[in-house]
């Protein structure tokens, strides 16, 4: 048993660290514009707070919706049904060409909810001007999640860590140029953030058709040899099974986002606290979520191979691991809260109130874990509707609506705090969400799992 754990922990972890570490550099660029900007001014980096809640919840609900395509083309490989992934992937980046665009617009539209935030008109329009820039580079983050995908299918994730690693080092030049104005270059600020990020995601895309057309990995299911129209049937079969993940992906990181609009009324101090925070627990999740990419891809492949007893034993694997980081992860944030504070701003206020958030991220750090290992696993198995509805009510039935009662108090309710907690509430609410949906899903993954060996051993036993 001790030879089989440990060949199945190798091979995941043998996806999982690549992924991890493109993760890392995609999340970086993110780290690299709060950074740069908290070193420039707080009204800039209170605009690219303000423009990264509402980019990331557009962002991430299209990368749920686009990672159907790891799961589909997973369970094709797993089944050796290679001739069907060239098509597969051809109409996957005809999806992402057109969810793309449709967050595009959806993310100019949603500039319109500063206005009803009472911001400083400067900082609404230095925010404004940032979500408009960066919206340019959705279509490329779409139909390079579709590559991305068809990559991960593969198990070759070495290319996605090269090519996020390329593409956060772009992004930190061009930040340094465009941020701070040197070399000649005009001084954008904020606005300088959104440029790179946005011809960071463009330039990724071409880097990874260019890798897909010359390296042999890709040879047999090559996906570029002849022009192919779309397919609405096929587009609509991947979209029922990638929107339900965006949603939940959506359910997720709306809250967050909308807890970050929420702060805004409290003033700039707070709105940056919590974007550090929030941006330096979104680093670490890197690592569970990684594992998570990673077993939906073992997930699928074994069950495309008919395995489902050790799909079971793969997904358990995965969140053991992930679960062991958790633990590690939560003892680090509380002792070195302070350090990461001071690692993002100069500004002492925004150091204290975001060293304190961050402890709220360390206890929160089990249960996010818990929470997308086995939604990964879970989608492995092409479920996405339950784990959504799942997501929706730890969010929006649990986690915004306690955050708001303690956060704000509102005077108009029978029962209220005596005192607002403001951020602190807010947060208190997201531990609560994160935790009932951990609970929810690794119960999920646990049922699920074991009715999919009864009824494989059920087919078997009446076809004897």
């Amino acid at each position: 048993m001790k030879t089989r754990i440990r060949t199945e922990a190798t091979a995941l972890w043998t996806i999982a660290w690549p992924v991890l570490i493109g993760q890392l550099a995609t999340v970086g660029m993110s780290v690299a514009d709060v950074a740069m900007t908290g070193h420039l001014s707080a009204d800039d980096l209170a605009a690219v707070s303000l423009g990264a809640n509402v980019w990331v919840i557009i962002l991430v609900s299209v990368m749920g919706i686009m990672m159907a395509v790891n799961t589909m083309i997973a369970h094709e490989i797993g089944a050796e049904n290679h001739e069907r992934v060239p098509h597969m992937v051809r109409q996957s980046l005809w999806m992402g060409l057109g969810v793309g665009l449709i967050g595009c617009l959806l993310l100019n539209i949603s500039t319109l909810v500063f206005n009803y935030l009472q911001l400083d008109p400067a900082i609404n329009a230095k925010a404004s001007e940032f979500v408009h820039v960066i919206s340019l580079g959705m279509p490329a983050f779409a139909m390079y999640r579709a590559l991305y995908g068809y990559t991960t299918s593969l198990n070759q994730t070495k290319p996605v860590m090269m090519i996020a690693l390329g593409g956060l080092l772009f992004n930190i030049v061009v930040n340094w140029l465009f941020i701070y104005g040197h070399l000649g270059f005009p001084k954008l600020g904020s606005t300088g953030c959104a440029l790179a990020t946005g011809a960071g995601l463009w330039l990724m895309l071409g880097a990874m058709i260019f890798w897909i057309r010359r390296a042999a990995a890709y040879r047999e299911t090559f996906p570029f040899g002849h022009y192919e129209g779309p397919n609405w049937a096929e587009i609509r079969s991947t979209l029922r099974l990638g929107l339900p993940i965006g949603v939940t992906y959506f359910a997720e990181v709306s809250a967050f986002g909308a807890v970050g609009l929420l702060i805004a009324r409290f003033g700039v101090v707070p709105v940056a606290a919590n974007q550090i925070a929030l941006n330096f627990s979104s680093l670490v999740f890197m690592v569970p979520m990684s594992l998570g990419i990673a077993l939906t891809t073992r997930v699928g492949q074994t069950l495309g191979e008919g395995d489902p007893e050790r799909a079971r034993f793969v997904s358990w694997i995965g969140y053991a691991l992930s679960m062991s980081f958790a633990v590690v992860s939560a003892l680090g944030i509380m002792l070195f809260r302070d350090q990461v504070a001071a690692a993002y701003t100069s500004d002492l206020a925004v150091q204290a109130m975001a060293s304190e958030l961050l402890l709220y991220a360390a206890i929160f750090q089990l249960s996010d874990a818990a929470q997308v290992t086995a939604s990964c696993a879970i989608r492995g198995y092409k479920v996405t509707r339950t784990p959504m509805l799942i997501h929706l009510m730890a969010f929006y039935g649990f986690a915004l609506p306690i955050g708001c009662l303690l956060g704000l108090a509102p005077a108009w309710l029978p029962w209220h705090p005596e005192h607002a907690m403001e951020a602190r509430g807010f947060w208190t609410g997201l531990v609560l969400g994160l935790t009932i949906a951990g609970v929810l899903l690794t119960g999920l993954l646990h049922k699920l799992s074991q009715r999919r060996i009864k009824q494989v051993a059920g087919l078997s036993h009446g076809m004897v």
